[in-house]
Parts: structure tokens; C-alpha cells; sequence
């Protein structure tokens, strides 16, 4: 047994885990946190942050590939690979360096290795080399996050070779000719737009009737009509039914919309169908702990179990969505009541989420269809990019912003927007939201001229008087 009784440990060192040891200790709990392979979690090893490096990597590419159009001449752009990926790397390792410095700076203790429930208050660790420890504590916290799910029934298994997973796309050795990408989710959309740019030809696969289907209708539409431009060929409605891996390449067989059975071969083929808790072998029966159907750790609003004093945060819990941010704002919220505050459950309408794809998409609250099914009545302002001089200097007029509110007391309900740098102008949304603004407030707020920023206030006009300015 451990010589030390924590008041909290926490298995599992990514954006929720650790986010939810610092504010622990930030609290005067005594903390300490496990982690058996990735300190930063997926995220910053093998998710949110090198994605959004390699994407980073394809717009600037695509810059110089326009640069003319700005009276720039580069007279040969080419990709050079293991750059790339060596860029990627250096970035991961800033940021996981970040957060063990951070452990040491709020004096956490660390071990390394993995998790395992004996009873209510006692986890083993073992480590890589075989070696056990025991610590115990008066409260826990289940932060294990997520991966990548396969399709076995219908040949989908990884090898990270011919059928990759997002983790599998970061680590490819070279840039491959053709791939097709089953799911138009966050993950698909931004791998299609990444390789698209390094010159790939690329295909997506969709069940359902949209691109990025958790969007905004008119979001998804305006997507579908920018990736037909870059030459993204798109399926929706289409039924994934088998794949097949050949020499070299792989085989998709599907049928689409219309019914008509379909072949697609290509060198790779990218499953990004959504995540699977990461609950095997953590011993939680041990525990008591309940799960779903799924997999997923039951919680209630407060992010307790039915064990008292276990919580669950972040992708491995029944909440949604599967965000990085999500997970760090319930670690935190899990710190501030185990350490005895007042808290108020998440309200999960008001997270925001973002897609880093050419053009980028960004949102926040209620789509227009979901305002309409929950009984509002609704009103819609939208703003074009083509009209913001910002977004005219940078050469991307594409796009728009759409606020969704209700006409009774002028509350923003949902802020939508696709187009230049949407994933850092949605923090206004996120804030109107959390302030229950109406848009008359954000409208009479001053917007910085030239900026995109400018697109927000404009947006808001057409809201709350029905019509923008300068359209």
C-alpha cells in the first residue's frame, strides 16, 4: 500500500485529467495523477494538437501556392515531408514538456503506468517494466479519455498501413496518392482538407444526409460547396458495407444515396467514425462502478458515478461532446466540489466547438432546426465574408456568419460561422451565450475596424434590425 492517503488522484494526465490534478492542488488537496503512456493526454500527442500543426503546415502551403494574388512571388512550392512532421513533433514536445513542468510547479505526485481499481479507494500501478504500487485516496477521478473506433464486422481493423486511424494519419511516412476517409466528422473533414492540400485526391464516405452533421445546415452546405471546389469528392447518405485491403491499396465497397452499390480503391483508407471509451482493463467492477451500453462511465450532473466518491470527466464519461476544452472545464468543475465550493453542472449547450478544415467552422448553442424543435421563435441574421474588408485583404471572402435568436426577448440562442479564422472569432458567441446576451447587447457593442471580428457585429445587426450594414 501507498505511505500516502491523497485526497484526490486522478487516472489519466490528458486536457481533463491533468487540468483536474492542478486545480485540486490549486485547492489545497493533496494530489496525485497516473498516466501510462501520454503526458498531455491524446490530445497533445496524438490528437488536437499535431492535427492542428499539420493543418497549419496546409494553409500556409496553400497561402504560397496564392501568394500572387498578393504581389508574391514564389517561384516553386513544394512539400517537404519529414518537415512537416518534424515541425509537428517539435510543437507535441513543447507542449507535453509544458505539462510536466506544470505537475512539478503545483507539487503533484506522478506515476507512471497503468491504472487499476482494487476496491473503491485503492488503485494499482504498474508500471512498464512490471513493477506494482498501490495509492490510495479518499476521492478519484476517471479521466481516460477515448480512441479511435474500428468497424471489425465489416473489415475495418486497424493496421495503421492500409486502414489507419487518426493516429495512424499523423505518424504516415509519406503523403499518400489517393485516400478515402469514412466519416465527415471534425476528424474527417480536417484529415481531408490537410491531404487535399498536400496533394492528395480524396474521397469521403458520409451515412448520414450532410458533411459535418452536427452543424448548422446551412454550415454543412456551404462545406459541401468548398470542398467540391478544391476538388474533395464527397458521398453522403451512403452505407459503408465492406472494405478490403489488396496489394498496396484498399477497397471501400458502399452503397450511396440512390442505392446503387459502389467501389472506391485507394492507397489509404482513414476511419473517422467516431471515439470508444478508454474503460477496458481499469478494474472498475472492482469498484462498482456502472457503465453504459456503450462503455461509457455513467455520471449524473455533477460528474459523479454511482460510487461515491468516483468521478469520470472528459471522453470516457456519458457526456458530450468529446472536446478537449469540455474535459478541462468538468475537471475543474470536479476539483472546486470534491474541494467543498458551490458548483454549477456544465451546461453542455454552451460548449463550443470548432473544425479546423479549410474554411474553418465554428459554433456555439442551438442550429436553427434545433432552435425550431425546441419550440422558439426564431430569427436569423447572417453576414457574407464577402462584404468584410478584412477577409478581402486576406483573400478569403468565402463564408459567413449566422446567429440564430428568439423574437421574444432577443436572446442569442446559437452562433454559426464558416470562413476565415471562425474558430477564434466563436469566443464571442461562447460569451454571449454565458451571458444570456441578446443581440441588440452584442450589436451595440463596438467591433474593431478592419477586422473579421467587424463580421460579428455586422451579423448581429441583421438580427436584431433585421438588416446588416454594409450589405
Amino acid at each position: 500500500m501507498s505511505d500516502t492517503q491523497y485526497d484526490v488522484v486522478v487516472i489519466g494526465a490528458g486536457p481533463g485529467g491533468y487540468v483536474a490534478a492542478i486545480r485540486s492542488a490549486q485547492l489545497g488537496l493533496k494530489t496525485a495523477i497516473v498516466e501510462r503512456e501520454y503526458w498531455g493526454g491524446v490530445c497533445l500527442n496524438i490528437g488536437c494538437i499535431p492535427t492542428k500543426a499539420l493543418l497549419h503546415s496546409a494553409d500556409l502551403l496553400e497561402e504560397a501556392r496564392d501568394s500572387k494574388q498578393f504581389g508574391i512571388v514564389i517561384p516553386q512550392v513544394d512539400v517537404d515531408w519529414g518537415g512537416v512532421m518534424k515541425y509537428k513533433e517539435k510543437v507535441v514536445k513543447q507542449m507535453t514538456g509544458g505539462v510536466n513542468f506544470l505537475m512539478k510547479k503545483n507539487k503533484i505526485d506522478t506515476y507512471n503506468g497503468s491504472a487499476k481499481f482494487v476496491d473503491r479507494t485503492t488503485i494499482s500501478v504498474t508500471s512498464s517494466d512490471g513493477k506494482e504500487s498501490r495509492v490510495t485516496a479518499k476521492n478519484i477521478i476517471i479521466a481516460t479519455g477515448s480512441q479511435p473506433r474500428a468497424l471489425p464486422p465489416i473489415g475495418g481493423v486497424f493496421d495503421e498501413d492500409r486502414i489507419i486511424s487518426s493516429t495512424g494519419a499523423l505518424a504516415l511516412s509519406a503523403v499518400p496518392k489517393s485516400i478515402i476517409i469514412v466519416g465527415a466528422g471534425a476528424i474527417g473533414v480536417e484529415f481531408a482538407s490537410a491531404f487535399r492540400a498536400f496533394g492528395a485526391q480524396v474521397t469521403i464516405i458520409e451515412a448520414l444526409p450532410r458533411l459535418v452533421p452536427v452543424e448548422d445546415e446551412e454550415i454543412s452546405a456551404e462545406l459541401a460547396r468548398a470542398f467540391n471546389k478544391r476538388g474533395i469528392k464527397v458521398f453522403t447518405g451512403a452505407k459503408l458495407t465492406k472494405i478490403d485491403k489488396g496489394d498496396g491499396q484498399v477497397t471501400a465497397t458502399f452503397t450511396d444515396a440512390d442505392g446503387k452499390e459502389q467501389q472506391l480503391t485507394a492507397e489509404r483508407l482513414l476511419l473517422g467514425i467516431g471515439r470508444a471509451p478508454n474503460t477496458k482493463d481499469l478494474g472498475l467492477e472492482a469498484a462498482g462502478v456502472e457503465l453504459d451500453q456503450r462503455g461509457f462511465v455513467k455520471v449524473d450532473d455533477f460528474l459523479k458515478t454511482n460510487v461515491p466518491g468516483i468521478y469520470a470527466i472528459g471522453d470516457v464519461a456519458v457526456t458530450t461532446p468529446w472536446l478537449a476544452h469540455k474535459a478541462s472545464a468538468e475537471g475543474i468543475m470536479v476539483a472546486e466540489e470534491i474541494a467543498g465550493h458551490t458548483v454549477q453542472p456544465i451546461n453542455y449547450r454552451k460548449v463550443p466547438g470548432c473544425t479546423y478544415s479549410n474554411p474553418e467552422i465554428a459554433s456555439v448553442g442551438l442550429t436553427e432546426a434545433q432552435a425550431h424543435e425546441q419550440g422558439y421563435d426564431v430569427k436569423i441574421g447572417k453576414f457574407p465574408f464577402s462584404a468584410n474588408g478584412k477577409a478581402t485583404i486576406l483573400g478569403q471572402r468565402n463564408g459567413f456568419i449566422k446567429i440564430v435568436a428568439e423574437k421574444k426577448y432577443d436572446e442569442v440562442l446559437g452562433v454559426h460561422i464558416i470562413g476565415p479564422h471562425a474558430t477564434e472569432l466563436i469566443a464571442e458567441g461562447g460569451v454571449a451565450l454565458s451571458h444570456e446576451a441578446t443581440a441588440e447587447s452584442l450589436m451595440r457593442t463596438i467591433h474593431a475596424h478592419p477586422t473579421l471580428y467587424e463580421a460579428l457585429g455586422e451579423a448581429e445587426h441583421a438580427t436584431a434590425e433585421g438588416a446588416a450594414i454594409h450589405i
